[in-house]
């Protein structure tokens, strides 16, 4: 996600357990809860599910150890804008923010609000009997009327801290650790379902479900961007980025091992619901739809804090004259950038019905790969322009480790690209499309130039 927000004078209030729960709070969301599923539609076996959570955990922890140079050469509010800026050209900068408007905050609240309607609404006959036939239809209504009421209730203002955010990361934690725990121990799955298949399914396959897993993984470099609000961010920012992302990816391995010692590979294949399809085969068909309405209510939290953000990060923008204007008119009564929450509400919508789940999860993960792409390469650039002061923390394995990072998220990028070429496209038409916007917007407050 690529949030700017600019630092005048801000308090570093932020502590270690904050910053922490921030990347946690970001990495857990909707791909976790979806993701297995849809990958099994492109993977034989269920080991090969395995590997690749591995293996995104791995680039993710990479990305992390090379954030964490780039965060503590340029410590400031903003992550990728502030790099992208320094290290490149504003016009990079700029880009980041643009792209976070559909891509970062719009298109993530549409694949919430959608994960979420397919979990409260799995197994219940009622809505089986309003929509026959037609639960697709039903989800896309459920996931407009969430945003419409969300997106209506932080129009009317709301109060957010550290406090909640931290109480939501436990929760989340808790219940992934519950389910799993719970269902290995009292759940009588099969350990002889995790088998190795020695099909590939493909290098393309591959590349789409790695595509998925780093939609999963996204958020590993969440605490950057409040680099200017934290306290000590020689320390705290790597311990943060990499303690958050250590967390997360044990929590991911552990709860797909839950999934697939529960369901049979076959039953898998295609099922966005997946953990609870699971809980079901664990605990029984009340418990497991009652643990999914208990998921959906979880993933809520990460739909609403979306709300939050977006529209304080377009009211930054265009408070610098890198946004519509009116995103930086806040309400008189409220005290909300309303018209900016308004205007992110109605995009999530149009992409609800624009699009299928999958289809927003490449989408999202193929526009949010580029830019830390570009971060990391600017690594190189910020050692030979000595950016930073002595107190910039240095990237464990380099030039190996921020290498690896590029190459590994470069070919997941094109093998997405040439297997999933639609979705792949739209992303890249939504990031070039603020090119000619930021040399207009430029023209406009310059004249001269």
């Amino acid at each position: 996600m690529s949030v700017y927000l600019k630092n005048s004078g801000v308090k570093r209030k932020f502590g270690m357990f904050t910053a922490t729960s921030i990347v946690v709070a970001n990495m857990i969301g909707a791909g976790i809860f979806t993701t297995t599923g849809l990958m099994a539609q492109h993977l034989p076996g269920p080991l090969w599910i395995m590997a690749c959570w591995f293996a995104g955990g791995i680039i993710a922890l990479s990305g992390a150890l090379c954030y964490s140079e780039l965060a503590t050469r340029m410590p400031d509010d903003g992550g990728e804008f502030i790099y992208l800026k320094r290290l490149f050209h504003p016009v990079l900068g700029f880009l980041t923010g643009w792209t976070s408007f559909f891509v970062g905050f719009s298109a993530p609240i549409a694949g919430s609000a959608l994960a979420f309607s397919e979990y409260f609404l799995a197994g219940q006959a009622w809505a089986e009997s309003l929509f026959p036939g037609e639960k697709a239809m039903a989800v896309k209504a459920l996931g407009i009327l969430i945003i419409l009421v969300f997106t209506g209730i932080h129009y009317l203002g709301v109060q957010t801290g550290s406090i909640t955010q931290n109480i939501l990361t436990v929760i989340k934690i808790l219940i992934i650790l519950g389910l799993g725990i719970a269902g290995l121990y009292l759940g009588g799955g099969d350990i002889s379902k995790i088998t190795l298949s020695v099909e590939s399914g493909g290098t393309m396959a591959l590349g789409t479900a790695m595509l998925l897993v780093m939609f999963s993984y996204s958020g590993w470099n969440a605490s950057a961007y409040i680099a200017g609000e934290v306290k000590n961010p020689a320390r705290t920012l790597p311990i943060s980025l990499l303690t958050g992302t250590f967390i997360v990816m044990g929590l991911y391995l552990f709860l797909n091992f839950f999934i697939l010692y529960m369901i049979p590979y076959g039953e898998v294949t295609g099922v966005i619901p997946v953990v609870g399809l699971a809980s079901e085969k664990a605990f029984g068909a009340w418990a497991g739809r009652s643990l999914s309405i208990l998921i959906s209510l979880a993933l809520l939290s990460s739909l609403s804090a979306y709300i939050i953000i977006g529209p304080r990060v377009y009211y930054a923008m265009a408070r610098e004259g890198l946004f519509f204007h009116f995103a930086s008119q806040i309400h008189k009564k409220f005290g909300v950038p309303g018209k900016a929450i308004l205007l992110q509400g109605l995009v999530a919508v149009v992409m609800i019905l624009a699009g299928t789940l999958e289809q927003l999860l490449v989408y999202i993960e193929f526009a949010l790969g580029v830019f830390p792409l570009v971060a990391v390469a600017g690594i190189y650039l910020a050692r030979k322009r000595k950016l930073g002061d002595d107190t910039a923390v240095k990237v464990w394995g380099y030039p190996f480790t921020p290498l690896f990072f590029l190459l590994t998220s470069l070919a997941i990028l094109v093998i997405a690209f040439i297997d999933r070429p639609l979705e792949s496209t739209i992303a890249m038409v939504t990031i070039l499309a603020g090119i000619p916007l930021y040399f207009l917007i430029k023209g406009i407050r310059n004249p001269e130039e």
